[in-house]
């Protein structure tokens, strides 16, 4: 079973400037992450957006929903700003035959403390039991996207009451 991570940008890949107190998109972070945790399973990642997710558009989240519908692989994981990510994982709902689990980071891969690599771990398991359909893999815990919600006071993702 091969796993398609389809990189997006967003905290993800985010890389501090710290002269210029910035940060910018850089390369996919999936690959050197899920080497270093000697993972066994096919994977491929490719990125096709470079963008935080604040700035992703209705027609960057088209693009990313034809990606996936027209990929081969049935198994993808999409890492995302968390900012925008249910709206695209919104967007998603209409893939059908295919196991898409969206995941993001609170804090850059790139910075000693950060959520990126557990968060990865759990969506590339996720990806891999769940049946098809369109998940938010953050903090341990699958979500649905349509009753999940963002809590920025306490950044975190929770379900929706």
């Amino acid at each position: 079973m091969k796993i398609k991570i389809l990189a997006t940008g967003g905290t993800f890949d985010k890389i501090y400037y710290d002269a210029k107190s910035d940060f910018h998109i850089g390369e996919p972070m999936a690959t050197p992450i899920l080497e270093e945790a000697n993972v066994t399973f096919d994977f491929e990642v490719e990125s096709i957006l470079k963008k935080d997710s604040l700035d992703l558009n209705d027609a960057d989240r088209e693009s990313i929903r034809l990606k996936v519908q027209q990929d081969p692989c049935d198994r993808i994981v999409i890492t995302h700003g968390t900012d925008t990510m249910i709206k695209t994982a919104m967007c998603l709902l209409e893939v059908k035959n295919k196991t898409i689990v969206i995941t993001g980071a609170m804090q850059p891969a790139r910075m000693q403390f950060s959520d990126s690599a557990y968060n990865i771990g759990v969506a590339t398991t996720a990806v891999q039991l769940l049946e098809p359909g369109v998940y938010v893999a953050m903090h341990g815990q699958i979500f649905d996207p349509q009753s999940t919600k963002k809590n920025v006071e306490k950044s975190r993702f929770e379900t929706s009451t």
